[in-house]
């Protein structure tokens, strides 16, 4: 019976994805007040209530739902005698909505922050082993334009290049060759990122003179996910040791987490780690670099930005920080 209603349910969301209409049949017709009426739904769930935070009557609350149904052509929320609830693509299309309105409220700031000499508003994504560059760079830039608002985004480049395709960030220190579609991205190369092997700094081999692969075998790895440039390249370390890399490990791509785990009392933990953050934990006693020969270097990383688009002035005096501080 539940494979029969799962099958329903498939079906059903294939016939709407076949009958989607187009984006600029969907951007004609859909209004920013609807977006917000959408959200006020899901948050409410009661046409009343949203009719009311919204200052709308009941009716015109009803009409534009509708509106923004007949536009997507998909069913967004399920009516019934206890109110309504957003359908799996509802809930998609209300987080779509949330971002268009922080986009638009961060565009409002921006603007605000021009027109009052503030400086603008720049964000930029980066990779793990970029971020002691990164904040340099974000110090240096803030010397001579101290009014500016910066956000910073760290993941794996493959999540920064969706990111920049989103127009979340404006650029991003990573590698654009991770994407099926390179050429879609300026990218200039800035430095190489040698790696190393970390631990706690009560792992039993934190003091050790040397230590070779086959010794880290029997503690618990912390690896980037599969198919990224770091995870592919100790990948291959592990082959040219004539080893496998261990099936338990813990993946992550954020370093606060890799350092935490770390750091744990009695953590017989390893990981890898760009050499430079390494060295800024090294030096807080945060974490030792085990004294292991590498045998190859992971491929460099540079600026990314999105081809046919043009970088804000102080987007631009970023980048020429960057140049500077290579």
């Amino acid at each position: 019976m539940s494979n029969d209603l799962n099958s329903s349910g498939d079906n059903r969301l294939e016939t709407q994805a076949a009958s989607l209409p187009s984006v600029n049949a969907i951007v004609s017709r859909l209004r920013f007040r609807q977006m917000a009426l959408l959200t006020a739904l899901d948050e409410q769930g009661s046409l009343h209530k949203a009719a009311e935070v919204m200052h709308m009557t009941q009716p015109a609350a009803t009409k534009a739902l509708h509106e923004m149904e007949s536009a997507l052509g998909v069913i967004l929320f399920d009516r019934s005698s206890r109110g309504i609830e957003a359908t799996e693509l509802g809930r998609c299309v209300i987080r779509y909505a949330r971002l268009i309105q922080s986009d638009v409220s961060n565009l409002r700031d921006e603007l605000q922050g021009m027109l009052s000499g503030q400086g603008g508003r720049l964000s930029i994504g980066t990779i793990m082993g970029a971020a002691p560059l990164i904040t340099r760079a974000m110090m240096r830039l803030r010397e001579v334009q101290p009014e500016v608002s910066i956000e910073i985004m760290e993941d794996t480049s493959a999540r920064q290049l969706l990111l920049l395709d989103q127009g979340h960030i404006d650029l991003m220190i990573g590698r654009s060759s991770v994407s099926s579609q390179p050429q879609m991205y300026n990218y200039e190369m800035l430095r190489g990122e040698p790696m190393c092997i970390v631990t706690g700094v009560d792992h039993p081999l934190a003091t050790a003179q040397k230590v070779r692969f086959q010794e880290l075998m029997t503690s618990s790895w912390i690896l980037y996910s599969s198919n990224m440039p770091m995870r592919i390249w100790i990948e291959h370390e592990f082959k040219l040791e004539g080893l496998k890399v261990p099936g338990n490990v813990i993946e992550t791509a954020s370093w606060s987490v890799t350092v935490t785990l770390l750091a744990q009392s009695h953590s017989h933990m390893v990981a890898v780690m760009p050499l430079d953050l390494a060295h800024f934990f090294a030096a807080k006693k945060m974490l030792c670099i085990l004294p292991v020969q590498l045998k190859t270097r992971i491929e460099h990383y540079g600026i990314v930005t999105r081809k046919n688009t043009t970088l804000s002035s102080i987007g631009k005096m970023f980048i020429n920080i960057l140049r500077q501080q290579n």
